[in-house]
């Protein structure tokens, strides 16, 4: 009776979880190597196969080169599967950037659009082309129709979709839907720290927050890009790692000072 009761439990958790991954019944992910970040996630790890949205704050939502470092190491690893796709509103791209972090620059097509809904579009058609792994789409932002045809280009050939909100300059930032985002997360940059014994600039960091994560659980680390300019595709760990949050701590408030006779 307890087995019979623990296989319809199970089979009810597959639906739910099938349910929560917008119909797909593939629930392939990418780990991030951490029980603290794939614990979030129903799949234990960023779901494969939907589009996940990444965005910033202030001057950062105009450059959008913290979100747009973070999602290419967040996908390095599924670059050596296909082709990666970058679409533009901006040529500025800093390809040897990518490189430097570990993104595979053999595996990259640029693709510059005229104007927002024609980024959308080219990025509907490249997450439905074969051979295509990942989808990277620079854009202001994804209404609830256009995120629904994203997923369903998405669920056709199981490519990722990775959408960088970047407003234009001095333009004023639009509310962030996302609704039919697998996840949205908000990347800011962080002081990096050099190794011990080591003087000058460390690897570079990220503060992220998870702010909305399908059927999970929300969270905020810091990152840091794991062997920065030695990273190579062909590596079995994943290029982003977490930073011990002890050395990340704010000081204590100084203590008030009094003069004594």
């Amino acid at each position: 009776m307890s087995g019979f009761r623990d296989e319809r439990l199970a089979a009810l958790k597959a639906k739910i979880a099938t349910l929560e991954a917008g119909g797909r019944a593939d629930s392939e992910s990418l780990p991030f190597g951490d029980p603290r970040i794939d614990s979030c996630f129903l799949t234990g790890g960023l779901p494969l196969g939907c589009w996940h949205e990444f965005g910033a704050e202030g001057m950062e939502a105009e450059t959008a080169a913290c979100p747009a470092a973070f999602a290419a190491l967040t996908a390095a690893p599924l670059a050596k599967r296909g082709e990666a796709v970058w679409i533009l509103r901006r040529d500025d791209l800093f390809a040897p950037g990518l490189v430097g972090l570990g993104f595979p620059a053999e595996r990259l097509i640029q693709v510059c659009a005229r104007d927002e809904a024609e980024a959308l579009a080219v990025a509907e058609d490249a997450l439905a082309t074969p051979g295509v792994t990942a989808v990277f789409a620079e854009v202001e932002a994804v209404s609830l129709t256009a995120g629904r045809r994203l997923q369903l280009a998405c669920e056709k050939r199981g490519a990722t979709g990775f959408v960088i909100r970047r407003r234009p300059y001095g333009g004023k930032a639009k509310a962030a839907s996302g609704s039919a985002a697998a996840s949205r997360w908000r990347v800011t940059p962080a002081a990096s720290e050099p190794g011990p014994g080591e003087f000058g600039l460390g690897p570079p960091r990220w503060a992220v927050t998870l702010e909305r994560c399908r059927g999970g659980r929300t969270g905020a680390w810091l990152f840091e890009a794991a062997d920065a300019y030695t990273y190579e595709a062909s590596d079995g760990t994943h290029p982003l790692r977490l930073v011990a949050p002890l050395g990340d701590l704010q000081l204590a408030p100084a203590q008030p000072f009094r003069r004594t006779a």
